[in-house]
This record gives C-alpha cells, structure tokens and sequence, in this order.
C-alpha cells in the first residue's frame, strides 16, 4: 500500500489539496478531524490535557475548550507543543488502526493529511510526502477572509513550522500562490504522475 502524506502551514492549502485527492477517488485520513472527535468529548485524551493546563482548558461537560487552547497554543510555541504531543498520540493510534484495516483489505493508496508532520505516526508511515506551500502575505488574507484578526493569525503562523522545515521532509512542494483550478490541476497531475510510476490504477 502506498501511503502519501500531505503537510503544510496553517492557510496553505494543505486541506484543499487533501479535499482534491480524496475526489480521485484515495481514502484520506484526518489528523485534525480526529483529534476533533477526540477532544469533542470527556475521556483519556482530554483528562491529560487536563493534567498539563489545568481545569481551564475543559468546559463543564469534560470536552476541550477550544477558543481557550487556542489563544494559548498558537501565542506559545511549548504550549503548542505540549498540546500537540498529547493530542498526537491518541491521534496516532487512531490512524495506525486504520491503516492496518486498510492494508487487510489490500487498500492500494491511502493518504495522511497532518498539519504537524512529527515523526511517529507521519513521517515514519509515509512512503511520501508532500507539502502544501504559499506566500505569507496569502496566507495571512486567507486567515481574515475566514474572520481571523490579523494579529491572531499572524501569531499562528509565526508559532507553526518554518517553510523551509516542511519543504526539507517534502517529496515535492506544491506551491498554492494560484486558483484552485490550478491548484487542481497540479495535485491531479502529480497524483496521477506517482501512481502511474508505482503501477497503481485506482
């Protein structure tokens, strides 16, 4: 089974692109969604979460406090990965589940859309990688048009891996300055690229 990896920067792309492979038809696994499922109730991943920030960081129902975590880990680069590190594991273990399913029943591509490409779980289960890429000043409109203060999403992206750090574990680059049309273009092309070389037909 090839495993793609898809990575980037918060406002990138790295969604859209993951979004666009999973329209070829390839199964996409989530990080940022399981987390969401994990952390949207009382349990094991939250309790610890519990243990490191305190109280404060759960609502009265046990599940995260989002707007509360989220002003805390993306203005502090160790309490966002303290939050990560934590949250990583339980998501790791989700992930490796599902794809050892996958690989039972002879899956022949699935891809890992994760925004923090750490080595566990990612990069060591990955046969390839590809990091989604653009223009700050991009980034950032794209932050407000979604109704992000400036300063708050400056201060996300400041606290997220360097371009430089993604592209170093990139198979390939995709540069997201354009249109989606273009941007669909190239990951359809690139996608169809690495599978033809493998013999994969989906």
């Amino acid at each position: 089974m090839f495993v793609l990896g898809i990575t980037g920067g918060i406002g990138t792309g790295k969604s859209t692109v993951a979004s666009i492979v999973r329209s070829a038809g390839i199964a996409v696994l989530d990080a940022d969604r399981i987390a969401h499922d994990l952390t949207s109730r009382a349990g094991e991943t939250t309790e610890a979460i519990a243990r490191v920030f305190g109280p404060k960081a759960l609502n009265e129902d046990g599940s995260l406090d989002r707007p509360y975590m989220a002003r805390l880990a993306f203005t502090n680069r160790r309490a966002l990965d303290e939050l990560s590190a934590i949250v990583h594991q339980k998501v790791v273990e989700t992930m490796d589940r599902e794809l050892a399913l996958a690989g039972q029943k002879k899956v022949k591509v699935m891809a890992l859309d994760v925004p923090i490409p750490v080595e566990r779980g990612f990069v060591n289960v990955c046969d390839q990688i590809w990091a989604v890429d653009c223009d700050r000043d991009i980034r950032l409109r794209r932050l407000m048009r979604r109704g992000m203060p400036e300063e708050e999403a400056r201060r996300r992206m400041d606290v997220q891996m360097t371009p430089e750090e993604y592209a170093g574990l990139a198979r390939h680059v995709i540069v997201n300055n354009g249109s989606l049309a273009e941007l669909e273009s190239r990951v359809l092309t690139l996608l169809d690229e690495e599978l033809t070389s493998r013999g994969i037909l989906l």
